[in-house]
């Protein structure tokens, strides 16, 4: 009861040695993979799902939008990978640091906007001022369109961060809650207790939910500078 509400956020060390990075390079090794001509049902489930979101995510796209499958179907895998590992008890979640969410969506936008700007520079231009605009109201516009683009990581970033630190926290109140009312009323605990388990559920949903939103927008600013 007495732990720091936000101890679970802290970056964790080994040796006083930084451990994110080897957290980070932890949730590729359980992608099952198979070496023989026939998969068994795992296996085969998981190359349906993954063959079920990259046509999802690329059917909009062009030719050379296309060739961003393999990075986006690796970007959502990982994302949710480390959501739902960051579920279990006494788990660090690098999803919930700001600076790695930046990490992942400032490289992303602005290979898709240097994209965009060498392919197609008349219509990325464009975007900054749409067709009938005012004249008094052109330079106005412009600033409001520059800073609309250029928060656009920011943005990805942030929603990352703040849904799934907003889960953790409140995964972490009721459970403490549930622990401090089991020795003082029972009926009270069960009922705190189901909250929790139906919380836990809610936040797997989450954490998927986040993964396909996080790489759903990354590909609409692919498909916009394409």
């Amino acid at each position: 009861m007495n732990e720091n509400l936000f101890a679970s956020f802290i970056a964790p060390t080994i040796l006083g040695l930084p451990a994110a990075v080897l957290i980070i390079l932890f949730p590729p090794l359980l992608i099952p993979t198979s070496k023989y001509l026939i998969n068994n049902r795992l296996i085969t489930t998981q190359q349906w799902l993954i063959k079920l979101t990259s046509k999802q995510m690329m059917t909009m796209h062009n030719t050379k939008g296309r060739t961003w499958s393999l990075m986006l179907v690796s970007l959502i895998i990982f994302i949710t990978t480390t959501n739902l590992l960051g579920l279990l008890p006494h788990s660090f979640t690098p999803t919930t640091q700001l600076s790695m969410n930046l990490a992942m969506a400032i490289p992303l936008w602005a290979g898709a906007v240097i994209m965009g700007f060498r392919s197609k520079i008349k219509n990325a231009l464009a975007h900054f001022l749409p067709q009938g605009t005012p004249t008094p109201l052109i330079p106005m516009l412009v600033i409001i369109e520059t800073i609309s683009l250029l928060i656009q990581p920011m943005a990805l970033a942030v929603r990352l961060t703040a849904n799934i630190t907003a889960g953790h926290l409140l995964m972490h109140l009721i459970g403490s809650a549930t622990l401090a009312m089991s020795t003082i009323n029972l009926p009270s605990t069960l009922i705190i207790f189901t909250i929790l388990i139906l919380l836990t559920i809610l936040e797997i949903a989450v954490a998927l939910i986040q993964a396909y939103v996080f790489t759903l927008l990354v590909s609409l600013y692919l498909h916009d500078n394409t």
